[in-house]
């Protein structure tokens, strides 16, 4: 040991326990810095106990979205005997690097991650290297984590054909968070649809997934000179933001604008039209990411890279129909 001492007194410091000496701890911290060690939570949390503890971290603005993340993420602990520890980010922003290394360091053996948090890489530097195991659920870019998703590419161009089937051809599309891969695939999936017809007549704006950015957006898009006849939104919050909008411009839905979203959470039925939305199934994509976790945390040995695919489907409700007869669509 490269400070002197025995490999329990290393552990006694790295642990912050009593019984080491002043210069004797000062001498072990500097070899641990020197070595830039750091230890391994995941396995030091499974050898001081048999308890499942699995850290939730989440920061998404959705609050349809997150109830049922959460009630597929406890159901299926449940199961395990797992209990959770719960570490929020405001804003779509992540922890701070302060809250997360202590969520690490109270002994949590695995960590499930929910968007956008699942593809920010500060919170994911700090899990990996302290050699937790990993569960993002909507992330496309996986490296050493599980990761379960829907197919948003194809979801989207499927939800864009049928706009396009009716007879739409002025389209207004309402961007999720930028720093989301999920979005960024939900557009492509939109424009190969719009490529297929190739005289449609299109409009993107930003939004990040929450209902106050869907008020903005659907407001831009309604006050184009030539308006769209429809409205693809990319989650259900923004969707039920921009049938708000609609309404307070007195525009029947669907008669006058076509509103479409996507997720299939209880917001998307709690408004008049109840929308047609893609389904993603976010309790069984969060059920199914748990269970991998807790595969990964049992088996030992390092992260595993894993990706699962869950089927999406298309649901139709009321807030869809062709275009006005009166429109040049």
């Amino acid at each position: 040991m490269r400070a002197g001492v025995s490999p329990m007194t290393v552990s006694r410091v790295i642990n912050g326990r009593d019984g080491v000496r002043p210069q004797t701890r000062e001498a072990v911290q500097k070899a641990i810095d020197a070595l830039a060690y750091t230890p391994n939570f995941a396995a030091r949390s499974l050898v001081k106990s048999s308890e499942l503890r699995i850290g939730v971290i989440y920061s998404n603005p959705s609050a349809a979205f997150m109830s049922d993340f959460l009630t597929g993420v406890f159901e299926e602990g449940s199961t395990h005997g797992a209990r959770f520890i719960l570490l929020k980010g405001d804003g779509g922003r992540p922890p701070s690097p302060e809250a997360l290394h202590e969520l690490v360091a109270s002994g949590i053996s695995g960590a499930i991650l929910t968007p956008p948090l699942c593809e920010a890489q500060g919170v994911l530097d700090v899990l990996q290297a302290a050699g937790l195991p990993i569960a993002a659920v909507g992330a496309h870019r996986c490296k050493d984590a599980v990761c379960v998703r829907v197919d948003d590419r194809r979801a989207a161009y499927e939800m864009s054909r049928l706009l396009l089937d009716l007879g739409h051809r002025r389209i207004g599309f309402i961007l999720g968070n930028p720093d989301q891969a999920a979005s960024a695939e939900r557009m492509a999936g939109f424009f190969d649809a719009v490529r297929e017809v190739g005289d449609a007549d299109v409009r993107v704006v930003q939004g990040d997934f929450s209902y106050a950015s869907g008020l903005i957006a659907g407001e831009q898009l309604l006050n184009d000179p030539r308006p769209p006849t429809a409205i693809f939104a990319s989650n259900d919050d923004m969707a039920a933001a921009t049938v708000s909008v609609a309404h307070r411009r007195q525009l029947d839905v669907p008669k006058e604008l076509t509103v479409v979203g996507f997720d299939d959470t209880p917001a998307a039925v709690m408004l008049w039209p109840p929308l047609t939305t893609v389904r993603q199934p976010v309790h069984k994509l969060a059920a199914e990411a748990l269970a991998l976790l807790v595969s990964n945390i049992m088996a030992g040995g390092p992260p595993q890279r894993r990706e699962i695919i869950l089927e999406h489907d298309i649901v139709m409700r009321q807030s869809t129909a062709p275009p006005p007869a009166a429109e040049d669509a």
